[in-house]
């Protein structure tokens, strides 16, 4: 039966986060019950769509993404997939009627990893991230105002401002792989090769400016059922941002930044308090 399908294509997209990003799982085990299957379903769709673009080396990445776009549209019509990711996925956006124009913007991002290597003026860096962050904050939003349209557009720049700190905060922490693996460079006018002091400071004040107004236009507003869940996944970047602040600029190629398990579960414990005590 179909729905026995669609229940073992959404344990597979939570498998998916589970396997490839512990924090992130953490995160989404602070949502409500309500919301946790579809959070997991964005996730493995996403997921998926950087592995190939990322870690598939040796085969057609070009090949495979255009499949997987051609495939997830496919899905989407016939509202079934064989794939269950993609299955799951466009039970998602179907339910919550998460717009085309979010998940091309998404797909249009991963292709361009495929070719471009730099990327030298800021329009260029930000329609990148708009595509590969922010519209994946939006798409989350959609989950968690349930379709309520009025809200969505009172939150949707905080979601924004939010999936981009989440980004710029991975770059920063990914220098090393995305420069000498990958050979990506994403910040505009910055010579990955001399990061100096005053180009990571510039990075970093830009990352916490998105945190703040993050926080208190977007996190303080949401919806009981998503608010603790994306409250965590706050702090969580911002003790990667500490971490990666404390790091000299020519040293952080060569520094590999992670929170432990431990340290995860004790900074749970501390947003716990946080939350509880409406210390934001």
């Amino acid at each position: 039966m179909k729905e026995l399908f669609d229940s073992v294509s959404n344990d597979c997209s939570k498998l998916v986060t589970k396997k490839y990003s512990t924090s992130f799982s953490l995160a989404v085990k602070m949502l409500s019950p309500k919301i946790r299957t579809d959070i997991y379903n964005i996730y493995g769709f996403v997921r998926f769509a950087d592995e190939i673009v990322d870690t598939f080396h040796g085969y057609d990445k070009e090949v495979l993404i255009n499949n997987f776009e051609k495939d997830y549209y496919l899905a989407k019509e016939q509202g079934i997939s064989l794939n269950p990711i993609l299955n799951s996925f466009q039970q998602t956006v179907n339910k919550y009627q998460i717009p085309d124009k979010m998940v091309a913007a998404f797909l249009k991002s991963m292709k361009a990893d495929l070719y471009k290597t730099a990327y030298q003026t800021k329009a260029e860096y930000d329609a990148y991230i708009y595509g590969s962050a922010d519209v994946v904050g939006l798409m989350c939003l959609k989950v968690f105002v349930n379709g309520d349209d009025n809200r969505f557009e009172e939150l949707k720049d905080a979601a924004m401002r939010l999936g981009s700190a989440f980004q710029k905060v991975n770059f920063l922490r990914d220098l090393k792989d995305d420069y000498e693996v990958l050979n990506r460079s994403y910040f505009p006018n910055v010579d990955l090769g001399k990061l100096d002091t005053n180009s990571k400071q510039i990075i970093i004040d830009e990352i916490e400016e998105d945190f703040d107004f993050a926080c208190q236009k977007g996190i303080l507003k949401l919806p009981v059922e998503a608010k603790f869940g994306v409250y965590m996944a706050y702090r969580y970047y911002r003790r990667l941002l500490k971490k990666l602040k404390s790091v000299p600029s020519e040293k952080i190629m060569d520094t590999r930044i992670r929170i432990s398990d431990p340290m995860k579960i004790n900074l749970l414990a501390r947003s716990y308090v946080k939350y509880k005590l409406n210390i934001f």
